[in-house]
């Protein structure tokens, strides 16, 4: 629907018929603030992408330890559901 209602708009710039809207549309499109606001929506999508991966880093952190900790706690001769607390 995009690539039609685009290919339709060029058409009518080609012909000279488009309305200001379109040609206002495309014209702030080429403007140095137009270019910024994408680099920035860029950044940010990249910075939420990084922000993705460190949770999902963290989650694996965590799941790695609490392997390690059961590991140990099974190599000590305690079982599982004991919370190491044999000094009472």
């Amino acid at each position: 629907m995009i690539s039609l209602a685009m290919d339709l708009v060029e058409k009518r710039l080609r012909e000279g018929t488009a309305s200001s809207a379109e040609t206002t549309h495309f014209l702030k499109l080429a403007t140095f603030k137009s270019e910024l606001e994408k680099e920035k929506l860029e950044e940010e999508n990249k910075l939420l992408r990084a922000k993705t991966e460190a949770l999902q880093a963290a989650k694996n952190t965590e799941e790695i330890y609490a392997e390690a900790i059961k590991a140990m706690r099974v190599y000590n001769g305690q079982d599982e559901e004991d919370d190491g607390n044999d000094w009472t």
